[in-house]
């Protein structure tokens, strides 16, 4: 996934709110680029995570995962039973999210525990995983406040900051501007962190409600798009099923 944005892809996903490895496995296979486990928010619990992940592998997609908080096990965790990559929620400085991202990372970049018997080292087998990690481990940090924002250049900026991922509930709300995603200065505040990014030259994400509006995200220049969750979609298609149904 790290190359795929470096060379400019834009990738679609969708978050898994069920905690389901079949969720997972279904949402890969049905065609999305990367599908993330969500442990934020959703009913998902850290003990189904590595069974979701397997679910992304079987399916032959990125698997990410969006940890609780900033702290180093959390992410550790994450790396260790294989994720591409790993997404911090309400990231609230450049200060703050230098110190989160040398979780990611072995030294000297980073202090990621050093370990080679769990998944990502394909248990002990494969003793060329901790050079290779640096070039595959994707750091995600949600842009969800006006500070945020304001210090999005310098987050940008950051060795082993992949992506700018905007969480437009949050940031409305944090603006005084609940879900008012045509406001002007939410707008402002989308274009300064997607012109953050690609002057890093890195990537802007986005969550969006459903697949009629990925194309105005991708006009936009987001390049990591979310496409609401695996609950969301579900409840989507079973109420155009049921409308269409009771209309016959």
């Amino acid at each position: 996934m790290k190359e795929r944005l470096a060379n400019g892809e834009t990738l679609l996903g969708t978050f898994l709110a069920m905690g389901s490895p079949m969720s997972a496995e279904a949402c890969g296979l049905a065609g999305f680029d990367w599908v993330l486990v969500d442990l934020e928010h959703g009913g998902g619990h850290e003990s189904s995570m590595l069974a979701q992940l397997l679910g992304a592998t079987s399916a032959g997609v990125h698997g990410l995962v969006r940890v609780e908080s900033a702290e180093r096990m959390r992410a550790a965790r994450a790396l260790d039973y294989g994720a591409e990559g790993v997404m911090v929620p309400q990231m609230p400085s450049a200060a703050a999210a230098r110190e989160w991202v040398a979780h990611l990372h072995y030294g000297p970049a980073g202090h990621r525990g050093v370990a080679t018997n769990h998944r990502a080292a394909r248990y002990g087998l494969d003793p060329e995983a901790l050079t290779r990690a640096a070039a595959r481990t994707v750091g995600i940090v949600q842009i969800e406040s006006p500070a945020a924002v304001e210090e999005s250049e310098e987050i940008a900026a950051i060795d082993g900051i992949d992506v700018l991922f905007v969480g437009p509930s949050d940031l409305s709300y944090s603006m005084g501007r609940f879900r008012q995603f045509d406001d002007p200065e939410f707008r402002a505040a989308l274009e300064r962190v997607i012109a953050a990014a690609e002057n890093a030259g890195k990537a802007a994400g986005i969550m969006v409600a459903g697949p009629d509006a990925v194309a105005a995200a991708a006009r936009d220049g987001f390049r990591v798009i979310a496409v609401g969750t695996d609950v969301s979609l579900m409840v989507q298609g079973a109420r155009a099923a049921v409308q269409a149904l009771r209309g016959a």
